[in-house]
């Protein structure tokens, strides 16, 4: 770009097997919602990292759709998210442990359409 130019936020639309039961799952995870209409909300933690949950599903599309949390301190995060029970009040949703790989570690969450979630961070 030849420009310089003040970058705001990048936030990825994602969809809903069951609409109802995203929202309350997001909102038990820790997001903030907003209710933009019947069909569509945003979810945000702080600042601009958020997302838009759709009232839509494709298959093909969420069960390819991946997003990639960054996390500080990934065992006090991993740790504070298995007391909210996700696992435990939501239906299909699964948790990781962490893993290390070369690059950092992370964890996997899926969140009760199949949307994957990396959980992480990187080496310095």
């Amino acid at each position: 770009m030849d420009k310089k130019h003040t970058f705001k936020s990048i936030r990825a639309f994602i969809g809903a097997k069951d609409f109802e039961e995203s929202r309350r799952f997001y909102k038990d995870f820790g997001f903030s919602e907003i209710v933009l209409s019947d069909n569509m909300s945003y979810f945000k933690l702080v600042d601009n990292f958020g997302f838009y949950l759709q009232n839509a599903y494709v298959k093909d599309w969420v069960d390819n759709l991946m997003l990639f949390l960054e996390v500080e301190n990934l065992e006090t995060f991993l740790a504070e998210l298995k007391t909210k029970k996700l696992t435990e009040n939501f239906s299909n949703v699964k948790l990781s442990e962490i893993v290390e790989n070369d690059w950092g570690k992370e964890f996997f969450l899926h969140d009760p359409s199949g949307i994957l979630w990396h959980i992480g961070n990187f080496k310095n």
